[in-house]
């Protein structure tokens, strides 16, 4: 089983941050790490999750109605009371591209399903390729035409399909969107392992993000495995990976 750090060390750490990316660095045996990009007002590439700041900073708001400049004032509350900032995926990628050159992985997100970032996708593609990271790179989407867009601009990318159910990520994938990798949510495993081998199967999980406590738990791997799970993005793999 392949472990990635879902928005970073998001469990113990403030999501998206440099912080979490930072703990998910530190961690040998991690497979890579999974973001979320949207675009800032003036078109610049951040690195956040929801479609509004609210939740995790001091602002209120769409990320698009925000510039780069005001997207970077706001405020993150992190560990000890120390604050955190909206990275750049620019900035992210100085952090973690000396291991994506060893091997290290990293899935961008295109947070587009609800707003259409005009442009995104060939932004990143490109930023991707100027560095010249583009085989350690995976791009998902919950948005089919997006990832029709990301195959065009790279016919070869790593590319993977969001959807709740694996049914419904492989529905759009036979439908044409130019994924080649399934990331349904872990507990939306409803077709047998027979209908999933020629895949990667990257499962998600929600909840349970910083400052919530941990459950403390850890799930069995293998009854995942059993189900044709390769990979999972886990909120906290430091509980998985040393």
């Amino acid at each position: 089983m392949k472990i990635w750090a879902h928005r970073g060390c998001s469990q113990n750490y403030p999501e998206n941050t440099m912080l979490a990316f930072e703990k998910a660095t530190s961690l040998q045996e991690l497979t890579g790490i999974e973001l979320d990009i949207q675009l800032s007002k003036d078109g610049q590439m951040v690195v956040f999750h929801d479609e509004r700041v609210d939740r995790t900073t001091n602002g209120t708001g769409e990320v698009q109605q925000y510039t780069l400049s005001e997207l970077k004032n706001l405020q993150i509350d992190a560990e000890n009371g120390k604050i955190e900032r909206i990275p750049t995926i620019e900035e992210v990628l100085d952090l973690l591209e000396p291991r994506m050159k060893k091997g290290f992985l990293l899935n961008i997100e295109l947070k587009n399903s609800n707003i259409p970032y005009l442009g995104m996708e060939e932004k990143i593609v490109d930023l991707v390729y100027k560095r010249g990271i583009q085989k350690s790179v995976v791009y998902s989407s919950f948005c089919a035409l997006s990832l029709e867009r990301i195959r065009r601009l790279d016919q070869k990318a790593e590319i993977g399909m969001l959807d709740t159910k694996v049914s419904d990520c492989l529905y759009k994938v036979q439908g044409g969107c130019g994924a080649n990798a399934l990331h349904p949510y872990w507990q939306g495993m409803d077709l047998p392992i027979e209908r999933l081998k020629e895949y990667p199967i990257r499962a998600w999980f929600g909840g349970h993000l910083y400052p919530e406590k941990p459950t403390g738990t850890k799930l069995d791997i293998t009854l995942l495995e059993e189900k044709g799970i390769t990979d999972v993005f886990f909120n906290e793999p430091e509980r998985y990976v040393i």
